[in-house]
């Protein structure tokens, strides 16, 4: 009897001694395991699209789409703007029949929210020579658009794909499969634009989808 009942206690404490291991591992990772880079929010939580010449040659966007279904729209590295010499010097959300800054959307159900087609524009940028329309690339709502880029347009030279993003929509599920199927991912407008990480504005080298 006794011998059975050392039996059971040294099998308890074999188990316990592996999930104690376990939870070890999990805790304390083998640093040489880690990446030397650690993911971003951006790699973490969204994946990456692209929406290429969109209307017009040069034209290049990014959507990160969240698993919530917002959409967050930005002006992609390679697109046109970034080209012209100084970069972008102001972004004026003051287009179509209304300022876009103005948008003040609230409560779940989104009030105040307006609706727009994937054309539609979201603003002007504009360098020292010319302009550039930024536009939804998505149909749907507009929550809102980024205030800060008013004052600071060179958010949009050094940091386009995180602090200096243009604007934050939300479409709905049926419209998002429609303009999803134009759209590329982040591997796919590597390829096609010929850019990688370690270029200004760079997007995550990973593919988040």
């Amino acid at each position: 009897m006794s011998t059975s009942i050392e039996n059971e206690q040294v099998i308890e404490e074999s188990n316990s001694s592996e999930q104690d291991d376990d939870l070890n591992k999990l805790l304390l990772p083998d640093v040489q395991n880690l990446p030397l880079i650690p993911p971003s929010a951006v790699e973490t939580n969204f994946v990456t699209y692209f929406a290429l010449d969109f209307t017009k040659p040069g034209h290049d966007q990014y959507i990160y789409r969240h698993a919530n279904g917002l959409c967050v729209i930005g002006l992609a590295p390679s697109h046109i703007a970034f080209k012209d010499e100084g970069g972008i010097t102001a972004v004026d959300f003051n287009v179509g029949k209304s300022d876009r800054s103005g948008v003040k959307v609230t409560g779940k159900r989104k009030k105040n929210a307006q609706h727009f087609e994937s054309n539609t524009a979201l603003c002007k940028v504009s360098t020292k020579n010319d302009s550039y329309i930024v536009r939804c690339c998505v149909k749907g709502s507009l929550l809102e658009v980024n205030p800060q880029l008013i004052k600071h347009p060179e958010l949009l030279n050094v940091s386009a794909d995180r602090e200096g993003y243009i604007a934050i929509m939300m479409p709905k599920p049926a419209d998002w499969l429609k303009v999803k199927a134009s759209l590329v991912s982040l591997q796919e407008y590597k390829k096609m634009r010929q850019v990688s990480c370690d270029i200004k504005n760079a997007v995550p080298c990973d593919d988040a989808s």
